[in-house]
């Protein structure tokens, strides 16, 4: 399993979205209040000012998605299926983390920070992955007509 490059690619991927629940997306300077948004909302001085519980969930689901793909080597056509979901879910996520810190503040300094860059690099990993399980789809079919 792990000897292939493209569960190479699905754990760097896995590892990253993993991420996001323990690092801030960004910092929010309003006034000379400071907000920090992450993964579970974003919070201030005085507390929870917005429930991210949408962020939450949709980073849950492309986790979930990618182990299910990096544990189905054997499903080729899965895992391309599966890490498809994975990257439209990923541009939903990045809309959504935008919708958030704009929805929330009017006027405000935003200061994004590298965890709100993982879900993009993810993306790119994933379609690297979906390619080099396709070269291996394609080599595997061309085995199957010699024989």
């Amino acid at each position: 399993m792990i000897q292939r490059i493209q569960s190479i690619y699905i754990l760097i991927s896995t590892i990253l979205i993993g991420l996001l629940f323990a690092l801030p997306f960004a910092e929010v300077a309003k006034g000379t209040n400071i907000f920090e948004f992450s993964a579970w909302g974003i919070t201030g001085d005085s507390g929870l000012v917005e429930n991210g519980w949408a962020v939450a969930l949709l980073i849950g689901i492309i986790l979930l998605v990618h182990v299910i793909a990096l544990f189905s080597f054997k499903k080729r056509m899965l895992q391309i299926r599966m890490l498809t979901f994975a990257i439209l879910a990923g541009l939903g996520l990045v809309g959504l983390l935008i919708f958030f810190v704009f929805k929330s503040f009017d006027d405000a300094v935003i200061s994004y920070k590298i965890a709100s860059a993982f879900p993009i690099i993810a993306m790119i990993i994933d379609y690297l992955a979906i390619r080099a399980i396709g070269k291996d789809e394609a080599l595997v079919r061309s085995l199957d007509r010699i024989r």
